[in-house]
């Protein structure tokens, strides 16, 4: 069994902060687990932010997951891929990265949470929960009672497969969220805006974990 964090951070393009300082301030907060999410470089610059990322990960212990970007698995220092395509084939994506590497998928519904659990993805997230800027979409809002009834059908469908919710998620959500039954919380924007990096990432992890 992989380790999957229960309270995930999210790097993303803002102006006020690099993915390098994102990651750097998370670290010293204390966090786990990196997403490196960035959709707009060239594969020289993204990996020049993954080797900065990676080195301060060692540093820290924290594991380094990046989403999409498949095709540099090898060449940086990465623990995991988070693919954002729900159409994607995991069996395919298993068989490209090997066993070693940790696979989460993106999900809106349960069926796409079957489909990605049967295949050997090894988390999910799923949302999103609330409007959000950091990742525009067009897919349904999931409500509280919505992550309730997917858990719970999980659950009596025997397939195990940690579930995370994500989208637009306030510190004010986490305490609902987590009485569905859901293994944990990923977050981007809530951390990066805030006024106190540190103080925000602190608040999440304290509520996530207790």
């Amino acid at each position: 069994m992989k380790y999957i964090e229960k309270f995930q951070y999210i790097t993303n393009d803002i102006p006020h902060l690099t993915h390098v300082e994102q990651a750097q301030n998370a670290c010293e907060a204390g966090a786990k687990w990196i997403q490196y999410r960035c959709l707009t470089k060239a594969d020289d610059e993204l990996l020049n932010d993954i080797n900065a990322i990676a080195e301060i990960c060692d540093d820290w212990g924290t594991t380094l997951v990046v989403t999409n970007h498949i095709h540099l698995n090898g060449k940086a220092d990465i623990q995991g891929f988070h693919i954002e395509d729900m159409g994607a084939d995991f069996i395919a994506l298993r068989e490209q990265v090997g066993e070693d590497i940790t696979l989460g998928g993106s999900a809106n519904t349960l069926e796409n949470l079957v489909r990605i659990a049967k295949e050997g993805a090894d988390y999910a997230g799923l949302g999103p929960f609330a409007a959000t800027e950091t990742k525009p979409n067009n897919f349904p809002l999931i409500t509280l009672e919505q992550y309730k009834r997917i858990t719970d059908e999980l659950r009596k469908s025997a397939l195990s497969i940690p579930v995370v919710a994500v989208g637009g998620i306030k510190i004010y959500d986490v305490a609902a969220l987590m009485q569905t039954g859901i293994y944990g919380i990923a977050v981007s924007g809530a951390i990066n805006f805030a006024d106190d990096f540190i103080e925000a990432y602190q608040d999440f992890y304290e509520a996530v974990k207790f």
